[in-house]
């Protein structure tokens, strides 16, 4: 049923909740998992010039890569198809559009638990993900693990 799982990553803990479902789900159907991060690029900072936030985004993107190929790998001793993409853009927008433009058939992704007035008034990614998305969305609600 399932060829490709799309599985967005922030880099974080919580979002780190999701991949078990990826994972099952990719087992299940013998399908690739695709890991995405999107780095939203910088806004001007007063007195930077072009080429240092050039370098700065390229040097935020080496990082991503970094951290998705890490994932990857642990992926791939599971004997499971991983393919990671560092993608540009506002991480919702990116997400859904990748999704289309790749054919994903499934995307994976953890809600953080924002509530209240600030999720009423921005939202989270994984809200405007399943409002915007063509294909199924596998929502998955991350669990604040206490220390």
């Amino acid at each position: 049923m399932f060829k490709r799982i799309l599985l967005p990553l922030d880099g974080s803990p919580l979002a780190e909740q999701a991949i078990p479902y990826a994972v099952a789900q990719a087992e299940r159907f013998g399908a690739e998992i695709i890991l995405l991060r999107v780095v939203e690029p910088l806004r001007g900072a007063p007195g930077a010039s072009t080429s240092v936030m050039n370098s700065v985004e390229r040097r935020l993107g080496g990082i991503a890569r970094q951290y998705l190929d890490e994932i990857a790998g642990g992926l791939q001793a599971q004997g499971l198809g991983v393919r990671t993409v560092v993608a540009s853009g506002r991480p919702h927008e990116e997400i859904v559009r990748f999704a289309e433009e790749n054919q994903a058939d499934l995307i994976v992704i953890c809600q953080h638990g924002q509530s209240g007035l600030s999720r009423w008034l921005m939202g989270t990614v994984a809200d405007h993900v399943v409002r915007g998305a063509t294909i199924p969305v596998l929502l998955v609600q991350a669990s604040r693990q206490k220390s």
